[in-house]
């Protein structure tokens, strides 16, 4: 039985554009997240000139400067059967026409579920622009915005029902936070490192960050700002490298030729972010207040990277706790929000802990569910039957987590914050899931931290068989167990010594025998029990 198709239509990579990367990225996460499902197919955007050897996935090209392509395309779609949901990347310029009209006649023929990812809306369109707009959104069967500022714009200057738009943050990916201190040995090790990313263009406005420059220099002689990425194909097409040159004069007419870098690459992924890692603070200067979105801020904030911005949609709702902004082509305002964060240490540390707990949520990996949510509320993949990716087990952060003691209540990101101290909670949890991991594989390294649980228990153990909950990193026992109930994390206590005895997984006989009489000793303090949850956890 051939699977069904889930196709894209898209500019793709080896063209190089924010929303080629942006597909591709999608469709890895999709590919990650479920398997044997589906495939995923591609309809490449072609512009007039060019030609590019494209990977097999791949499926279609669309001559995007041929308004009969089109209509060819969606009668040659409709052909496919096992094609069940397209998924459109709209963004002006990426269509032909006036304001890309052609793709009207795209979507006037097909006859699959279109659902349309705006990647620009527009505000106080003229009134051609407006039409278009409405008509795409006619045509398909939901539309996609990644802000909340684009759907609102959509319902209040297009007329287009909020029940038909899903806002699908901009996705990110998850990276495992590096630490300053552990960056000895990096290129710049003792600068402070400002960065820009992305495809040059005049409408990224670099100029407001090299003519914010000096300013900064002055407070901060070690500073470096790195600007990374290759010019724009379409500019260098229509200009050259005008733009470049023209920000290489301004460096030197500022005379901070010694901090300024240019790194003229288009950078593979893991590059970047290895860049974005070691960058004190990101500069987003666009000139463009209609920008909805920036899919490098999204990257930045991925790499904990505090970030000073023009005031587009994006930043607004992103960088609330983790950045600033500065009104747009303003550098004394830009040259003031980076020394204030470079003056304040812990500022920057609490805006870097907010970038990466703001950006989590907005993983590749949850963008990819959204995406596919999508399609079966509108039940075009009902009957498909969905396998999801079973990621490996890894107990990496269960290891970092845990000393001879036992585990650490929390954690700064990655890192344990032994200033909290111990709780039998958290104890009790990590019993249960090792136990159940050695169960499952019989990993020899296991038995060590079910050790290190089973005694954090036993010492928590009360005569009366109760437990307390709270212990200091110096394993004395806080004065919170005698203000706070504790039903819960007694029921907890008795879940995990139950789930070990269970298993019938045996250390050594001596501390097996200790294991059989806590718990035993503790199945008194059940009957007055009050918290529900407590008494679910001791059954």
């Amino acid at each position: 039985m051939s699977l069904p198709i889930i196709l894209i239509i898209t500019s793709f990579p080896p063209r190089k554009c924010g929303i080629a990367t942006y597909s591709q990225d999608l469709i890895k996460a999709i590919e990650d997240k479920y398997e044997s499902s589906f495939i995923i197919k591609v309809c490449a955007l072609k512009k007039k000139g060019t030609s590019l050897e494209y990977p097999d996935q791949v499926g279609y090209i669309l001559n995007t400067w041929d308004e009969k392509e089109y209509v060819n395309l969606a009668l040659e779609l409709n052909e496919n059967e096992l094609i069940e949901v397209i998924y459109l990347q709209h963004e002006f310029g990426l269509y032909e026409g006036v304001y890309g009209a052609y793709l009207i006649s795209f979507l006037k023929h097909i006859k699959k579920p279109v659902i349309t990812t705006f990647h620009t809306v527009l505000s106080n369109p003229d009134m051609q622009r407006k039409t278009i707009l409405q008509q795409i959104a006619f045509y398909s069967a939901s539309v996609i915005v990644m802000t909340k500022h684009s759907s609102k714009i959509l319902s209040m200057e297009y007329d287009i029902a909020p029940s038909k738009v899903t806002i699908i943050p901009h996705g990110t990916h998850l990276i495992k936070p590096v630490a300053k201190s552990s960056q000895n040995g990096f290129p710049f090790e003792h600068k402070k490192i400002l960065a820009t990313f992305g495809l040059l263009s005049e409408g990224k406005s670099i100029e407001t960050a090299l003519s914010a420059l000096p300013k900064i220099i002055e407070k901060f002689p070690n500073i470096i700002y790195l600007i990374i990425g290759k010019t724009h194909p379409e500019v260098i097409k229509n200009e050259g490298e005008k733009y470049r040159d023209f920000l290489k004069e301004k460096v030197r007419q500022l005379g901070i030729e010694k901090e300024v870098l240019f790194i003229n690459k288009y950078l593979s992924l893991d590059i970047l972010l290895e860049y974005l890692q070691r960058t004190d603070i990101y500069l987003f200067t666009s000139k463009d207040p209609q920008q909805a979105v920036s899919g490098t801020l999204a990257y930045a904030l991925s790499a904990g990277c505090p970030v000073v911005s023009t005031p587009i949609p994006h930043a607004l709702e992103l960088l609330d706790g983790a950045g600033l902004n500065f009104d747009f082509n303003n550098n004394d305002q830009l040259a003031d929000a980076v020394i204030l964060l470079l003056s304040n240490n812990s500022l920057m540390y609490e805006m870097h802990m907010s970038a990466i707990h703001r950006i989590s949520p907005t993983a590749w990996q949850n963008a990819a569910m959204a995406h596919l949510q999508i399609a079966y509320k509108l039940d075009k993949l009902i009957d498909t039957q969905i396998a999801y990716k079973t990621p490996p087990i890894l107990l990496d952060h269960i290891k970092r987590m845990t000393t001879p003691r036992g585990m650490i209540q929390f954690a700064i990101v990655a890192d344990p914050d032994n200033s909290s101290g111990y709780t039998l909670d958290d104890n009790a949890r990590a019993l249960i899931a090792v136990a159940k991991h050695f169960d499952l594989t019989g990993k020899f390294d296991d038995l060590h931290l079910i050790h290190i649980y089973l005694n954090f228990i036993l010492f928590c153990q009360q005569e009366d068989g109760s437990f307390l909950n709270y212990v200091s990193f110096e394993e004395q026992f806080g004065i919170k167990n005698q203000t706070i109930n504790l039903e819960d994390s007694n029921g907890r206590a008795i879940w995990a010594l139950g789930e070990y005895l269970s298993l019938g997984l045996l250390i050594d006989y001596h501390l097996q025998i200790q294991i059989e009489e806590a718990f035993v000793k503790s199945l008194p303090i059940v009957e007055n029990f009050q918290s529900p949850r407590a008494i679910a956890f001791a059954i």
